[in-house]
C-alpha cells in the first residue's frame, strides 16, 4: 500500500492509496466510509476495465486532529478508481438518476479463484455495486483541498 501525497502549502495530507489485496482494500474502506455521491459520479470505463467514482468523503484521518482542535470535520473530493473490471453490475441504483444521493458504508472483496474476486460496494438504502475482478487493484487519491463538512461533524457509529 502506497501512502500520502501533500497538497501544495503542505496544511494538509492528499491522500493516495493502493489497494493490491483484501486487508489493503480494508484501510481503504475505512476511510471511504460515510463519503456521499451522487449516482451520476459513477462510471463504468469498460473497454478501459476501471470503475470510477468521484466521492465526497470525510477525512475519517483527522479525527484525532478534529476532536483535539475543536474544528469542523472536513471532507475532501476522492476518487476511488477499480481496475482489472471484468464485469460490473448494480442493485438498488439507478447510475442515470442524477438526483440519486448515495452513502457509501463499506468496500469488500470477496475472492473467487485466486486472485479473482468481487469487489463489493455496500450502500445505506440496499443499495449496492459489484465488480468482478482478475486481482486487487483499486486506488483512493484526494482530488481536492479539504472543506468543512456541512453538518459540521462526522456520523457516530457508536455500536453499544
Amino acid at each position: 500500500m502506497t501512502k500520502d501525497a501533500s497538497f501544495e502549502d503542505g496544511a494538509a495530507r492528499a491522500l493516495q492509496l493502493m489497494a493490491q489485496d483484501a486487508d489493503d482494500l480494508t484501510v481503504i474502506s475505512s476511510l471511504v466510509q460515510d463519503a456521499v455521491l451522487q449516482a451520476s459520479d459513477i462510471t463504468w470505463q469498460r473497454s478501459d476495465r476501471r470503475v470510477v467514482m468521484l466521492l465526497n468523503r470525510l477525512r475519517w484521518e483527522d479525527r484525532v486532529g478534529v476532536e483535539r482542535s475543536g474544528r469542523s470535520v472536513e471532507r475532501v473530493r476522492s476518487l476511488l478508481i477499480i481496475d482489472n473490471v471484468t464485469r460490473f453490475a448494480a442493485q438498488g441504483i439507478r447510475p442515470d438518476d442524477a438526483d440519486l444521493v448515495l452513502s457509501l458504508l463499506a468496500v469488500a472483496f470477496e475472492e473467487t479463484k485466486p486472485p479473482s474476486g468481487r469487489i463489493v460496494l455496500t450502500f445505506a438504502g440496499d443499495g449496492g455495486l459489484r465488480a468482478e475482478v482478475d486481482a486487487v487493484d483499486v486506488v483512493l487519491k484526494d482530488v481536492t483541498r479539504p472543506y468543512a463538512a456541512i453538518a459540521g461533524k462526522a456520523p457516530d457509529h457508536d455500536l453499544e
